[in-house]
């Protein structure tokens, strides 16, 4: 790592706050029918691996694959001045109804393609050519972070260890740069 990067890493926060969005019309439905408790895996883990680094979740929603109320929910967390970071799971594959990439990038203020770039670089190295599938963004709005991951707990523990975890706080430094 260039010393740049690690003085900037030194003047970050090292406490940040997050908020979690799942988004799967599957588990959605399944949860206002009321017929089953529904289980969010991927969620679960973004939150134990966050609260395990020393971060604090403020809160944590499931929507469905719906344009309108990605915005909504991102614009609310975003308008919450105790939140750093919002990281969203699902919605992100080659589906019809997956929406979420470009959804958030139609929010975001500056897109941070390398995010993307070696998160699937990771992947590839981890399953091979199916990587070429994985859909992932991130960027940032009014001084925040948005990273956007894909619903598979293995794709969330690849972000969050070797990503999220580790540049989070550096991003949101230079995002509240004027």
């Amino acid at each position: 790592m260039s010393r740049s990067s690690l003085e900037h890493k030194g003047k970050s926060p090292h406490l940040l706050t997050f908020d979690v969005v799942t988004i799967s019309t599957s588990k959605y439905k399944l949860r206002e029918q009321g017929s089953c408790e529904v289980q969010d895996v991927s969620g679960d883990l973004i939150v134990r691996l966050l609260e395990e680094a020393g971060h604090k979740v403020l809160s944590r929603v499931l929507i469905p694959d719906d344009p309108a109320m990605i915005v909504s929910i991102l614009k609310k967390m975003l308008g919450d001045g105790r939140v750093d970071v919002v990281v969203t799971t699902g919605g992100t594959g080659v589906t019809r109804s997956d929406v979420t990439v470009e959804t958030v990038r139609g929010v975001l203020e500056k897109e941070l393609p390398g995010f993307g770039e070696v998160f699937r670089r990771i992947s590839y190295d981890r399953m091979g050519s199916a990587a070429i599938l994985t859909r992932a963004i991130a960027g940032v709005k009014e001084g925040k972070v948005i990273f956007c991951l894909p619903g598979s707990p293995e794709a969330v523990e690849t972000a969050v260890r070797n990503l999220i975890i580790p540049e989070a706080s550096h991003i949101v430094k230079h995002a509240r740069e004027p």
